[in-house]
């Protein structure tokens, strides 16, 4: 029969002898053994692992918690005997079990209670946006100090992947919007006999507000998930640690040359956009209006004004700006795990596009007000 604990008094003080393969398995026989041990609680206890012969956590721990309940404490008892592995594992368990327990439930915040921690995150949020946005400032001016340190390679190869990879999907999405846009407008205007206005609202809407929005709101979705990605398994990868031992500034690699892509780019596809939406219209009134393109042009250059198409260009770069700097700022922030990548990534898609709606919206109030 295995004694996993023999009882002993060498000079008056008790010893305690553990013995066999104190392991998962055996648990039930180990305490059974341990409740037919009697200690002295104020007394000095000595462990003895020499006849040990394996050792686990959850013999440990229950080791423990008998010796904890019996009122030894670490300064009484004292380890002798033991392997250096089993000592270790003693040690960590020991330790682990000296940390604060978990709650065992979570706390269910009431609605008050969620607005006031939403409050507070977006708050904070903001504020690292905000610092986040001064480190990239100060980098910018830095570089017009010295223009030779801005890295033309890799903003032509991040404007590719940005502008060029993204001319079919914008092209295809203003597309379809114009084809969409025209038909329903046209379903109203031949109730009326006001055919011919289906391009004056096709123009405005798509060069004004539309195609600009549709490709910020692309570039959103799939350049700054790009980059926050990217970035985000840098910093996991300890890439981002290496650019900073070797002396360089990681915003003047990784974002800069992203920020200035992406602002050159984003104008391009909202023009590119701006062609295939009025396209789609054209396309529909052709087949619905019976408006022929030669007449849909003709039309087109007598009513949409170039301040239109002036200002939908105009707010892309603006766009372009504030989903660099969130995608970035999102990706250089990344924990050390691969989960915090995924998480980040989701934020960025969420803020982008949020971001470019809003700013929209403070264009078109603010522009409307100044009569433009």
């Amino acid at each position: 029969m295995v004694r996993w604990i023999e009882q002993q008094a060498e000079g008056g003080t008790c010893v305690l002898y553990l013995g066999g393969v104190w392991r998962l398995p055996n648990l039930r026989g180990i305490a059974e053994a341990l409740r037919g041990v009697r200690v002295p609680g104020s007394a000095p206890v000595i462990l003895d692992g020499s006849r040990l012969e394996a050792l686990d956590t959850a013999a440990g721990f229950t080791l423990f918690r008998y010796l904890s309940s019996h009122g030894c404490t670490e300064a009484t008892v004292t380890a002798r005997g033991f392997d250096p592995a089993h000592r270790r594992l003693l040690a960590l368990v020991h330790e682990r079990m000296k940390s604060e327990p978990s709650e065992a439930h979570a706390r269910h915040l009431g609605l008050v209670h969620r607005i006031g921690h939403a409050t507070v995150d977006l708050a904070l949020l903001l504020r690292d946006h905000t610092r986040f946005l001064g480190r990239v400032a100060v980098e910018l001016l830095g570089l017009l100090r010295r223009p030779g340190r801005f890295r033309v390679r890799e903003t032509v190869s991040q404007f590719e992947d940005v502008g060029l990879d993204a001319i079919p999907i914008v092209a295809l999405v203003t597309f379809l919007i114009g084809v969409v846009f025209a038909y329903l407008l046209g379903v109203q205007a031949q109730r009326y006999g006001a055919n011919i206005f289906v391009v004056d609202g096709v123009g405005m809407a798509i060069c004004r507000e539309l195609s600009p929005m549709l490709a910020a709101i692309l570039v959103a979705g799939r350049s700054g998930a790009a980059f926050t990605a990217q970035l985000g398994t840098m910093r996991v990868q300890e890439e981002v640690d290496a650019i900073s031992t070797l002396g360089l500034a990681p915003i003047q690699v990784l974002v800069v040359p992203r920020l200035a892509a992406i602002m050159v780019a984003l104008p391009l596809l909202a023009f590119v956009g701006d062609v295939a939406g009025i396209a789609g219209g054209m396309a529909v009134t052709a087949w619905q209006l019976d408006i022929s393109p030669a007449t849909f042009m003709d039309r087109l250059h007598a009513t949409l004004p170039v301040s239109y198409l002036a200002v939908g260009l105009a707010k892309t770069p603006v766009f372009a700006a504030f989903i660099a700097l969130i995608a970035c700022r999102m990706g250089l922030s990344v924990a050390r795990d691969a989960r915090s990548v995924g998480i980040n990534t989701t934020s960025t898609v969420v803020q982008g596009i949020v971001a470019v709606i809003v700013l929209d919206a403070i264009f078109a109030v603010v522009l409307q007000h100044l009569d433009i």
